[in-house]
């Protein structure tokens, strides 16, 4: 299948999966690669990957969903938001597509949800790979507690984004204003505000995969972390680089949270010549 690139956040395509109106984007053709977004407020998947989408997609087919509560797809009345609902819907997606097996890539509660995703259905999963993933158990960081508990506003967003990037540069007037606008789009801050309320220690642990189950992980796993990450410790790669067997680890220097922007050309080269790569 081959598509254009979508123009803006919610131009993709839609489709049922697991019982919920997915909105999600669809680019290029050969073999599928699902990329879980991160939780930031107002993210979504194109927000996430805009600028990896187009450049991956010359090798594969790119799907990128919104994940349930976030960006353009449905927020049904009364559901439970939590690690199970999202691995049932990440499922859904590669059922509603009839995707046997994809490589898979998770961005922070990305990561987590792409590696409970391989540890419960390991068959759906050819190759596996972790940026900034909070996966792991760790407490609780300043920068992870403010994207968690954000409240919309110009200079909330703008806070935000300097924790995100170790370059202030790439953080502007305009890009903040864009992120808070998406922010405020109908539904966004109710389902966001829900997810994660204070005390917020505990949906680290609830995202969290145990050790045990880690270390049976039979995939050919790359982690990426930033050096200067602020919201997700860089420790957490390394244990996760320990305990995953078949794994390599790539830590960027100058780089906090946001490593598929501020790395852009570099990140887009390694996670396709990991995914080249036999």
């Amino acid at each position: 299948m081959s598509t254009t690139q979508s123009a803006s956040p919610d131009s993709g395509r839609r489709i049922v999966a697991a019982g919920i109106d997915t909105h999600y984007h669809d680019v290029g053709s050969g073999r599928p690669l699902l990329m879980i977004h991160g939780s930031g407020p107002g993210v979504s998947a194109w927000a996430n990957w805009r600028f990896n989408i187009p450049v991956l997609a010359q090798n594969a087919r790119v799907i990128a969903p919104d994940m349930v509560g976030f960006g353009y797809t449905e927020r049904p009345a009364q559901i439970r938001y939590d690690m199970p609902t999202w691995v049932r819907h990440a499922v859904g997606v590669l059922d509603a597509l009839e995707l046997e097996q994809v490589d898979l890539l998770g961005n922070s509660f990305g990561g987590a949800l792409a590696l409970r995703l391989a540890i419960e259905h390991p068959g759906r999963v050819r190759k596996l790979m972790l940026m900034g993933a909070c996966a792991l158990e760790f407490p609780l960081t300043a920068g992870l507690d403010a994207t968690w508990g954000y409240t919309p506003s110009i200079e909330n967003m703008r806070g935000l984004l300097d924790i995100f990037a170790w370059d202030r540069a790439l953080v502007s007037d305009d890009l903040a204003r864009l992120r808070y606008e998406a922010s405020i789009q109908p539904g966004f801050q109710e389902s966001y505000s829900s997810m994660f309320p204070a005390p917020r220690q505990r949906w680290i642990e609830a995202m969290a995969s145990p050790e045990s189950a880690v270390r049976q992980v039979p995939h050919d796993t790359l982690i990426i972390h930033g050096r200067d990450d602020k919201v997700i410790p860089l420790q957490v790669s390394i244990n996760l680089s320990q305990w995953i067997s078949r794994s390599q680890l790539h830590v960027f220097g100058r780089c906090g949270h946001w490593t598929q922007i501020e790395h852009l050309a570099a990140f887009n080269r390694l996670v396709g010549d990991f995914l080249a790569a036999s």
